[in-house]
C-alpha cells in the first residue's frame, strides 16, 4: 500500500502482505505527530545552524526518516528488523532521496554513533533506549511515549516502575504524564552530564511529545534537576500546590478544606514544558503539504500562549464540585482576569486552563458567572 504525506511517496505495510511482517508499524493516527516534527526540525535548524544528522532510531516504514531526508537532513533510518530495513530502503529510492538505512538495534547504534538529532518513538515507553539516546547526541532528543496510564498515574504501579516517579491519577492527569515524562529524561540526561531544555511538548491522542535541547555541562544537568519537584493535592477541594526539590514534604492535611485525602506526586518537572518563542517559529513552517496543517497550527497557537504553572484545572471539574452549572469559557476567564489573576488556556482540552490563583480564589472571582 502507498501513502503521501507530507510531499513524499512511501509503501507502507499491510498486515500479512507483500511479505511484510506484523514488526513493521505504519500508524496514519500520528500523522499530525510526524508533520510537527518537521515543523520543529525546521524551526531546530534555524536555531542551531551546525546540526545536521538526523537518526530516526525505530524507523519501521521510515516514512519519518523519509520526510527528514526530503527536508534536507542527512538522515539515518534505523531499525532491527530486516524487513523494516528493506522497506526503508525502498521508501528512500522511491523519493530519490539520499540516506543511510543500516539494520541495527537501536540502543547499540547510539552508543556507537554521534547525532546531532536523535528521534525515539517506540511502541510504548522510550525508558529503555533513553540511557543511549542522550549518552551521545549533540544537540535535540525528541521523545515519544505512548504508555499513557502508566505516566498519568491510572496504572500507578508501571509508572513507578518504568519512570522512577509517583504518578497520580487527578484532574490534569495528561499535564502529570507530560511532566513524569520530563522529570526522567531530565535525570536519565543528567547521569551524561546534560541538561535539558523542553522547547515544545504536546500531549495528544493518547501519547506524549517532547522536544528536548541539550546543553553539555556538569552545571547545565544541575540545573535540569533543580527544575524537578513535587505536587500535592487534595482529593475533595481539588487544592493543589507545588515545591521545588528531590525531597517531598507532604503536606498531611489540606489548608483550604483541613481533608486528610492528600495526595504526593513526584518527582515531577515542574519548569517550562515549552519555549513560547520557539513555538511560535515552528508555526512559520507549517504548510499546505501537511495533512494536519490546520490541527497543528491550532495546537500551537495555544501553547504558545499557555502559562508556565505546573499543573491545569478544568472548569467543568470545578464547576462540579461547586454544585454551579460551567458558565461560557470566554466569561469564566475573563472573571478571573478582572479579579487581577493571569490566565490562559491549554491545550490538555477545551475546559482547561492556567492560572496561579489557588482554587478558592477560583471560586470566588467566579461566582457572578
Amino acid at each position: 500500500m502507498r501513502v503521501s504525506e507530507g510531499g513524499v511517496e512511501v509503501e507502507v505495510p499491510e498486515q500479512a502482505d507483500e511479505g511484510i511482517g506484523d514488526e513493521v508499524f505504519f500508524n496514519p493516527v500520528q500523522e499530525l505527530n510526524r508533520d510537527l516534527t518537521v515543523a520543529t526540525l525546521r524551526a531546530y535548524r534555524d536555531r542551531e545552524q551546525r546540526a545536521e544528522y538526523y537518526l530516526d532510531a525505530m524507523a519501521a516504514s521510515g516514512i519519518r526518516g523519509v520526510r527528514a531526508a526530503a527536508d534536507g537532513w542527512n538522515a539515518t533510518l534505523a531499525d532491527i528488523d530486516p524487513d523494516a530495513v528493506e522497506l526503508c530502503e525502498r521508501n528512500l529510492e522511491r523519493n530519490d532521496l539520499d540516506g543511510e538505512v543500516v539494520q541495527r538495534d537501536a540502543n547499540a547504534l547510539m552508543h556507537e554513533e554521534v547525532f546531532d538529532v536523535v528521534d525515539i518513538d517506540p511502541f510504548g515507553t522510550p525508558i529503555p533506549f533513553a540511557d543511549a539516546a542522550f549518552a551521545n547526541t549533540r544537540d535535540l532528543v525528541c521523545v515519544t511515549a505512548t504508555d499513557t496510564a502508566p505516566l498519568c498515574g491510572a496504572h500507578f504501579h508501571s509508572g513507578v516502575r518504568k519512570y522512577g516517579a509517583v504518578p497520580r491519577n487527578t484532574d490534569y492527569h495528561a499535564e502529570m504524564g507530560v511532566r513524569v515524562l520530563l522529570s526522567a529524561m531530565a535525570r536519565t540526561a543528567a547521569r551524561y552530564d546534560a541538561g535539558v531544555t523542553p522547547i515544545l511538548t504536546h500531549a495528544t491522542s493518547h501519547y506524549v511529545r517532547t522536544y528536548l535541547e541539550l546543553d553539555h555541562s556538569a552545571s547545565d544537568a544541575n540545573a535540569a534537576i533543580d527544575e524537578l519537584g513535587h505536587v500535592y493535592h487534595c482529593e475533595d477541594c481539588l487544592y493543589r500546590e507545588h515545591e521545588f526539590g528531590l525531597l517531598a514534604d507532604p503536606i498531611e492535611t489540606c489548608p483550604e478544606c483541613g481533608s486528610e485525602r492528600t495526595l504526593t506526586a513526584g518527582p515531577l518537572w515542574l519548569g517550562p514544558t515549552h519555549d513560547a518563542d520557539f513555538v511560535a517559529a515552528v508555526r512559520e513552517e507549517l504548510d499546505d503539504s501537511m495533512g494536519t496543517e490546520s490541527k497543528v497550527e491550532r495546537l500551537l497557537d495555544t501553547l504558545e500562549g499557555e502559562l508556565h504553572e505546573p499543573t491545569h484545572y478544568d472548569q467543568h471539574r470545578l464547576c462540579k464540585e461547586w454544585g454551579r452549572a460551567a458558565p461560557a469559557m470566554d466569561e469564566f476567564l475573563g472573571d478571573l482576569r478582572d479579579a487581577g489573576y493571569e490566565t490562559s488556556r491549554t491545550h490538555y482540552g477545551g475546559t482547561t486552563f492556567k492560572t496561579p490563583a489557588t482554587v478558592e480564589a477560583i471560586r470566588e472571582a467566579t461566582r457572578e458567572s
